[in-house]
Formats: C-alpha cells, sequence, structure tokens
C-alpha cells in the first residue's frame, strides 16, 4: 500500500471552505525544498538547525567561490533535511549581471522521477 504524501500547502493559507490548503506529490516536494533554502538557521526556535542560510549568502559579491560554496551549502541542507524524499542529483549556481540563479536537480525516490526547482533573485 503506497503512502500518500500530502502536506500543509506552501505557503500555508485556507481556502473557501475554511480548510487548510493541502499539497500533495511533486508540489509537496518543492514547497519542502522551498522552505528548507528561505529558512536560516536559528529561525525556528523548536528546530535552531533547520534551513541552509540561504539568505546570508545571497548579497555577497557573486563569484566561483561564492557559487561553490552555495552549491555546497544548499546541497548539504537538502540532502540532510529530505534524504527519505529525494536524492539531490545536482546544485548549480549561476551569477549574470544583478541576477542569481539557483538550480536543483532531483530524483524523487517514491518513484524515481527526475524534477528539478529554478530560483531566480534580482
Amino acid at each position: 500500500m503506497a503512502v500518500a504524501n500530502t502536506s500543509f500547502g506552501f505557503p500555508f493559507g485556507v481556502n473557501d471552505a475554511g480548510r487548510i490548503n493541502a499539497a500533495g506529490g511533486d508540489a509537496a516536494t518543492r514547497a519542502r525544498i522551498i522552505q528548507i533554502l528561505f529558512t536560516a538557521p536559528g529561525e525556528r526556535v523548536n528546530f535552531p538547525e533547520f534551513g541552509c542560510g540561504l539568505f546570508n549568502l545571497v548579497f555577497e559579491p557573486g563569484n566561483d567561490i561564492l557559487a561553490t560554496a552555495m552549491e555546497f551549502t544548499v546541497g548539504q541542507a537538502l540532502t540532510r533535511w529530505l534524504a527519505d524524499e529525494i536524492v539531490v542529483e545536482n546544485v548549480t549556481v549561476d551569477f549574470h549581471e544583478a541576477t542569481m540563479g539557483i538550480e536543483v536537480l532531483y530524483t524523487r525516490q517514491q518513484d524515481l522521477a527526475r524534477q528539478a526547482v529554478r530560483i531566480q533573485f534580482r
């Protein structure tokens, strides 16, 4: 029997019927990835190690050293917090003028589907 992968929707919200929005499957996995990327360690009182500190690095000058550090930090955080759901295949960080992009390639363990999440900051 397969277990449904359902969680609170991200961002958290209530629908017109007064119920909490739910997300399942790939939407839930993507929401978890985004939560890890956008949460700074120490931000959650009862879970102080959760997150990856991405925002601590976003405002640094973009160069190859920073890109490598961000790739490592994001990959380690996702592997730590989502190891039972995904296998992180690759994390790529690129800088172009005033834009930074992060792409996470991963494989869902439930069905071995390869997926990607791309986030850009300006």
